[in-house]
């Protein structure tokens, strides 16, 4: 069979995307009952205590060595019945600090807290933690103190958002138009707006296998390549000016042991390939032609990621054992071409596989360059710790797909609960990735049907037309932070758990402090007035006599696309489109001069949750 009916597609897929891959432990995150017994010195959380605050439980205990997160577990009062804390990401419940705010409870009532170390999703969560009381609060004063030093340098941000995630670049080829609007080439601008405005420097991608770009077929039984379709896209990615990341998929059809096994629309073929050998000739004769058009220096700067979530089996037809040759095959077909070239894996969902991959990757001495792996509605888990304990110290962690929801076409992606989302989740990573791409840039996006209307729940930060989403906004304000951060220092309800910041300092003196104000509980998407916070902010360590201040907001009334359209409406006419791109800007406001006292600025303000607010100090 060729590509799915359209509507058959999405059945299927939504059927079967909750399913796990066969293999040892492939079914843990879907049924705790097969994972494996924690790892023996695991330990459990210690100094657990709960800060009762305005429709918030913030939980904070001490990190445990080895864990890549941690399990927050409920209990009624007096019950022994814990379950963990769901707040609706559809996906990985762990959460990879030693703090979280619970905003899932019922206000005024009280709750028994514990909290469980994880090493990786297939072995069960460590012993629990002492057990602690807390409720969230209906009423009463909420502030929050940003203390930000001016002259106190801290670590330089690192910029994790700069690889972003992409449909199949095919569709930079693709003639068709929607709503009136040219796929191809709003498509292309998506991806400049991507380079230009958010510093993107890699694009990840699916299918650059698939039969539409024929780089692979049979002819008598032999086979015959053709990368020319390929060029035409790397030509165009190239001169946008990113690198890409080539993913590996999906199976050509001449070469698929089953062939009538797809996903998408488009007919992704998921299976392993039939012959062995002819999977990393094929490796390696894509990463060979690449090498020779484009030079080596060039092309040991991009990457080659072998499949999509394997560990699925709406992705994979195989086991954990045969994507694990699929991998070594390929891994060692390209790096057979020239040792620099970058490979990695296992591409997983719900960081799935991690510590199994790196077990086989130590066993069969197999090239890692960079572990991948895919988490969404969640901050992202702290891989690193499964490399550090098999002393793989030098191996890359890259996200190659993060994001608000799983799940196409849901309503979350439209609205300002991303803004701070992505915030929150671009702080984790700091220290413990390398890349976290945000899966995707754009609306044009085919895999279970093109948009129905301009706010449909579109994975993309920005909407056909090339509107920008709140998500957008946020990561351009962390774009537009310079290199080297300020100390924050944060006080009060919710400090660093719902609330959080970043400072930086300019060379020419300009302060920037982005706060941002955002629950993971997703079924306060659209705003809790319980959670909004007044914020002190006190800006010190300032030399100059007076500074123009400035505040850009993003929440559900600035900066938001949402409050400037009816959701239940399909598309705009040329006179809306028009309202629509005099509102697609940065909603900023100038608050006037101040003058510091003894090199401190002191400024209030509220922020509403979801919200995220820049305040700028451009010396005068």
């Amino acid at each position: 069979m060729t590509a799915l009916p359209k509507q058959t597609a999405r059945e299927d897929f939504q059927r079967r995307i909750g399913r796990r891959s066969q293999g040892p432990a492939a079914g843990a995150a879907a049924d705790p009952g097969a994972a494996l017994a924690a790892p023996v010195g695991l330990r459990a959380p210690s100094r657990l205590r709960a800060e009762d605050g305005r429709g918030q439980v913030s939980l904070r205990w001490r990190p445990v060595p080895a864990a890549m997160g941690y399990l927050v577990e409920r209990a009624e009062p007096g019950s022994q019945a814990f379950t963990a804390v769901d707040h609706g990401g559809r996906d990985v419940l762990a959460f990879p600090a030693p703090h979280y705010a619970d905003t899932t409870g019922e206000p005024g009532r009280r709750y028994r807290y514990r909290v469980r170390a994880i090493a990786d999703l297939e072995h069960e969560p460590g012993p629990p933690s002492s057990v602690v009381e807390g409720g969230s609060l209906k009423a009463g004063e909420a502030t929050v103190a940003v203390r930000v030093c001016a002259d106190a340098p801290a670590a330089a941000l690192q910029r994790v958002w700069h690889m972003i995630g992409s449909e199949r670049l095919s569709q930079l080829a693709d003639p068709v138009t929607l709503a009136g609007h040219p796929v191809a080439e709003e498509f292309a601008d998506s991806l400049r707006i991507a380079c230009d405005q958010l510093g993107a420097e890699r694009v990840r991608a699916h299918a650059i296998l698939h039969d539409d770009l024929g780089v692979y077929r049979e002819v008598d039984g032999e086979p015959q390549y053709d990368f020319s379709r390929v060029d035409g896209l790397y030509d165009q990615i190239l001169a946008i000016g990113l690198r890409p990341v080539v993913e590996l998929s999906f199976m050509p059809r001449d070469l698929a042991a089953q062939p009538d096994q797809t996903v998408f629309e488009y007919g992704g073929i998921i299976s392993p390939p039939r012959d062995w050998d002819r999977w990393g000739e094929l490796c390696a004769r894509l990463a060979g032609h690449l090498v020779e058009r484009y030079g080596l220096d060039e092309v040991a700067t991009w990457s080659f990621e072998v499949w999509n979530e394997p560990n699925l089996e709406v992705f994979w037809t195989g086991s954990q054992a045969e994507y694990f040759r699929l991998y070594d095959t390929a891994a060692n077909a390209i790096k057979a071409v020239d040792e620099r070239l970058l490979v990695g894996g296992p591409s997983t969902a719900a960081a799935g596989w991690v510590g199994a991959f790196c077990d086989h990757v130590l066993d069969e001495q197999s090239p890692l360059d960079f572990l991948s792996t895919h988490t969404y509605g969640n901050a992202p888990l702290n891989v690193r710790e499964a490399l550090l304990v098999r002393e793989l110290d030098d191996v890359a962690v890259w996200w190659t797909e993060w994001g608000v929801t799983p799940t196409h076409f849901f309503g979350v992606t439209d609205g300002a609960f991303g803004a701070p989302f992505v915030l929150h989740g671009m702080k984790h990573a700091q220290d413990n990735a390398d890349a976290l791409a945000y899966w995707v840039i754009s609306d044009h996006f085919e895999e279970l049907g093109r948009a129905p209307r301009l706010l449909h729940g579109g994975f993309g930060l920005l909407t056909i037309g090339n509107l920008r989403k709140p998500r957008f906004w946020a990561l351009a304000l962390a774009e537009q932070l310079d290199d080297q951060l300020c100390e924050v220092e944060l006080g009060g309800d919710g400090a660093g758990t719902l609330i959080d910041a970043w400072a930086s300092r300019a060379d020419d003196g300009r302060v920037d402090v982005l706060a941002w104000n955002g629950t993971f509980d997703q079924s306060k998407a659209a705003s809790d007035p319980l959670l909004q916070r007044r914020l002190m902010v006190t800006v010190s360590g300032l030399d100059a006599a007076a500074y123009q201040v400035t505040i850009a907001r993003v929440d559900t009334r600035h900066s938001s696309i949402a409050a400037h359209w009816d959701p239940d409406k399909a598309w705009p006419d040329a006179s809306e489109w028009t309202t629509l791109r005099a509102a697609d800007r940065l909603d900023v406001e100038d608050l006037g001069t101040a003058t510091p006292t003894g090199g401190c600025v002191e400024l209030e303000l509220q922020l509403p949750m979801p919200g995220v607010a820049r305040i700028r100090l451009q010396p005068r």
